[in-house]
């Protein structure tokens, strides 16, 4: 495809990410703020198939929609513009939540020479950074992983418990634990865990939304507080999203994947629960998961 068709200084200026496939499935260009929602720089990807273990687009479900239902190989057979929410890999293992829209590009005589695709980052990022350089004063927030910690969310549920407590607003809770997390440590060391726990992390911060509030609890376990119009079969359904967005969530680690999975337990805050009363019901209910096999959600 010549370079005619496309104009790479005024693509690298687009705030959106963008990049341009071939009829082959090669990438020919990537913007710079495909780098930056990526993690991938330019030389990372360019004359690669774009299905080869870079963005591994997934629907909210969990499929992989490099293998199933690809919107890009959709277009380069009708010629029809696509537009799709989906979840993409960055480079440090998290997935990104963003909207995309694949665009046929035709020569003259209307023949599909390739597409683009421009992608826009529809995480919280900007919001986030601005409200951790505010709790970092406070000594808020988790260093490692970058979300509030243990002291935030005690101080957060207590006044959350007291709105219950008075108004009966609605409030659910999630607890995660890291499956076999001591063995990727003991395997890899402990950068590399460091580095799960921040791929983790980063992965539930976006599959949720900007009001749940995510915390890191202790070691490998990580809570959520989630609020709203709540049902168990609500909260059910978005613990399952984040437990399969986690799953299909890796790190490259010396030429090769490394995957991990979380096992979870969810509750809905009754009238009478104290800090201690629902932390240790949904601790419960996390290991209820990992004692029936792992890579569960239990809800009670």
């Amino acid at each position: 495809m010549k370079e005619k068709l496309y104009n790479p200084s005024i693509l690298n200026n687009l705030y959106d990410g963008l990049y341009i496939v071939d009829k082959d499935k090669r990438i020919l260009f990537w913007n710079m703020s495909a780098e930056k929602i990526t993690g991938y720089s330019h030389s990372e990807v360019i004359k690669k198939p774009y299905c080869s273990n870079i963005l591994m687009h997934i629907d909210g479900e969990g499929n992989n929609l490099c293998t199933k239902e690809c919107p890009i190989d959709a277009t380069l057979k009708d010629s029809q513009i696509r537009e799709v929410e989906v979840y993409i890999h960055h480079k440090e293992g998290y997935r990104v939540p963003v909207s995309i829209r694949v665009i046929p590009l035709l020569d003259d005589d209307g023949e599909t020479l390739g597409v683009t695709e421009v992608f826009v980052d529809n995480s919280v990022h900007d919001e986030l950074t601005k409200e951790i350089h505010q709790l970092n004063a406070l000594v808020m927030v988790d260093t490692l992983t970058g979300l509030k910690n243990r002291r935030f969310a005690e101080d957060y549920l207590t006044s959350k418990l007291h709105e219950v407590h008075r108004n009966g607003a609605i409030l659910g809770i999630l607890f995660f634990d890291i499956d076999h997390f001591k063995q990727v440590n003991d395997e890899y060391g402990h950068d590399v865990g460091d580095s799960v726990l921040k791929m983790v992390s980063k992965t539930l911060v976006n599959g949720l939304r900007a009001s749940d509030v995510v915390i890191r609890w202790g070691g490998e376990e990580i809570i959520a507080i989630l609020s709203g119009n709540l049902t168990e079969n609500k909260l059910e359904y978005a613990a399952n999203k984040l437990r399969i967005l986690v799953e299909k969530s890796c790190l490259h680690i010396n030429e090769g994947l490394l995957c991990v999975t979380v096992s979870g337990g969810g509750t809905l805050v009754k009238a009478e629960d104290t800090i201690d009363s629902l932390i240790k019901r949904v601790d419960q209910l996390m290991y209820q998961s990992k004692n029936n096999g792992r890579n569960l959600i239990t809800i009670g």
